[in-house]
């Protein structure tokens, strides 16, 4: 591997010498990336379909947030995330194939998990974005990558950056 990593190094530098513009030679180091379309089945995996139908693999809960801001593209502030609750517990016992419960005064009762991801003060949601980048890394470079996970700068709402109309959602 040494060697090998040697003899590019040794084969871009005459290249240099050879008067190759470093624009060129970084295309060669650095190809163009093509984004792939992104299909959500009926049964909620996640495939895409433009990287010979990889499977990108979350649990059910790391997959209903990923969901939930794919179905939001113009981002969510995580300190609104508690009005969001209802719809990533929908999300949630649709992967799970569950539904949303009741108690006997009609009052919504959630999950554990889902009080913890969508309540801003708790780690809980970044852990769960960090999972979905994790699930993406392990694919393919970063690059590519930050394109399918959840990104957004401190204080602003946190999006998925893939257009979508590379989105494919299967019902």
């Amino acid at each position: 591997m040494k060697y090998l990593l040697k003899e590019v190094e040794y084969r871009i530098d005459l290249l240099r010498r050879k008067g190759i513009s470093q624009v060129v030679l970084d295309k060669l180091v650095k190809p163009e990336m093509k984004l792939s379309r992104l299909v959500v089945t009926k049964d909620f995996r996640i495939i895409l379909p433009d990287y010979d139908d990889m499977e990108i693999g979350m649990t059910p809960l790391v997959k209903a947030v990923f969901l939930l801001f794919l179905k939001h593209p113009e981002g969510i502030l995580f300190k609104e995330l508690p009005d969001y609750r209802f719809e990533l517990a929908e999300i949630y016992g649709k992967i799970k194939g569950a539904r949303v419960s009741r108690n006997l005064f009609g009052i919504r009762r959630y999950d554990k998990s889902i009080v913890d991801a969508t309540d801003p003060i708790n780690n809980s949601i970044n852990e769960k974005c960090a999972r979905i980048r994790e699930a993406f890394l392990l694919k393919f470079q970063e690059g590519l990558a930050e394109n399918y996970f959840v990104t957004g700068k401190r204080g602003e709402p946190k999006t998925i950056t893939l257009p979508r109309d590379m989105v494919e959602w299967k019902e």
